[in-house]
């Protein structure tokens, strides 16, 4: 389907613009080896990516998605990651292919562009400054920046009160369910990343209205969108 022509596109972080999973890997396995439990590898921590911090903690502690690891055990580890992750936030870490091409044709196309991630501010800021392109944002929203997150629209509506401009103008750039339902329930138009962090799922399945396999794909989407 084509899009309509937009005035503002948010873009998200992780699985997005950057593969942050190598620098995320390794601050996991050191906090689990630090806590003599048995390191989990790339591969695993990849599928466990995508949630903010505390969940990702909470995966690397029982092994599950979704389950609530002891309380103890969690306060202990929190601080662990926190700050081997402040020291390893962009390392490993790397701009995927085509992103910093894309993101200057949008800018020099006028866009309004903006950045909404559920990484803390801590964390975002920081990576994006150090990979090059913290300065193609007029605003960041972090996980932090917020009492909700992604998939809660507010992060998405937040940007586009800053640029005032409405729903219908807007299109999110993401990669996972969680920035699909957060576009869904904003209004806005969601294109997403083929090779994201979306839980080992293929994320067609969440029905964006676009899935493109490199961010200078998002040109030729713009080209051919409809004006409003």
């Amino acid at each position: 389907m084509a899009l309509r022509k937009p005035d503002m596109i948010l873009v998200d972080v992780d699985g997005t613009m950057v593969d942050s999973v190598p620098d995320l890997a390794f601050c996991v396995d050191e906090m689990m080896k630090n806590l003599g439990s048995a390191p989990w590898g790339e591969a695993k921590v990849r599928t466990w990516v995508g949630n903010g911090v505390e969940r990702l903690v909470k995966r690397s502690l029982t092994n599950d998605m979704e389950a609530e690891p002891d309380g103890a055990l969690y306060e202990r580890a929190l601080p662990i990651f926190t700050a081997l992750y402040a020291e390893n936030t962009s390392k490993r870490s790397r701009l995927y292919p085509g992103v910093s091409e894309a993101l200057d044709y949008l800018a020099g196309a006028g866009y309004k562009l903006g950045c909404v991630t559920n990484k803390a501010a801590q964390f975002t800021i920081p990576l994006l400054k150090d990979l090059g392109v913290y300065e193609r944002f007029a605003i960041v929203v972090s996980g932090d920046t917020l009492a909700q997150q992604k998939p809660d629209p507010a992060p998405l509506l937040h940007a586009a009160q800053f640029f005032g401009v409405g729903a219908e103008q807007s299109l999110m750039v993401g990669d996972s369910v969680s920035d699909v339902k957060a576009a869904r329930a904003a209004g806005f138009q969601i294109v997403c990343m083929s090779y994201g962090y979306n839980h080992g799922l293929d994320i067609r399945d969440a029905k964006p209205d676009a899935v493109m396999d490199n961010m200078t794909e998002l040109r030729g989407l713009l080209d051919a969108a409809t004006e409003r």
